[in-house]
């Protein structure tokens, strides 16, 4: 499995804490260890383009996710194997949400990597049941890294 952390911003990122954290959700996941993933950390102005060019929205977000071969979380008996896709996340606007939130940067980070990951899944929350079940599976990924 590779994946790959950018760091494209001022912000002291550390690089191996990440991707750690993306092998682990991949194999809680059970992705196959044959996936690629990249997270890359860009400044407001990079994710805000991308906001506006692919949904549509105006400023920046807090992590955007761009999958390629559609993985989906695989079982004991089969994993999913393929390049998993890109995550892009945006610490200025994690330190914000974090601030609301009451807890660290880091942690929104952690949690935006996770949340951006199972987005690469196929995981969404459109509906209540789907924003249940995402955040629900979120959380315990989180909580048990």
């Amino acid at each position: 499995m590779s994946i790959e952390v950018m760091n494209e911003t001022v912000w002291n990122i550390d690089a191996k804490i990440f991707s750690d954290l993306g092998m682990w959700v991949l194999q809680q996941m059970k992705v196959s260890t044959h996936s690629d993933l990249s997270i890359t950390f860009v400044d407001p102005e990079p994710i805000a383009c991308l906001h506006e060019r692919w949904m549509n929205l105006e400023g920046p977000t807090d992590v955007m996710s761009f999958p390629m071969d559609e993985l989906t979380p695989g079982s004991d008996e089969k994993v999913s194997e393929g390049m998993l896709g890109d995550l892009v996340i945006c610490p200025w606007v994690a330190q914000q949400q974090a601030l609301a939130a009451g807890h660290s940067t880091m942690e929104e980070m952690l949690l935006l990597t996770i949340h951006g990951i199972l987005h690469l899944l196929g995981y969404d929350h459109t509906t209540p049941e789907e924003e249940k079940q995402m955040f629900g599976l979120q959380r315990q990924l989180m909580l048990t890294f």
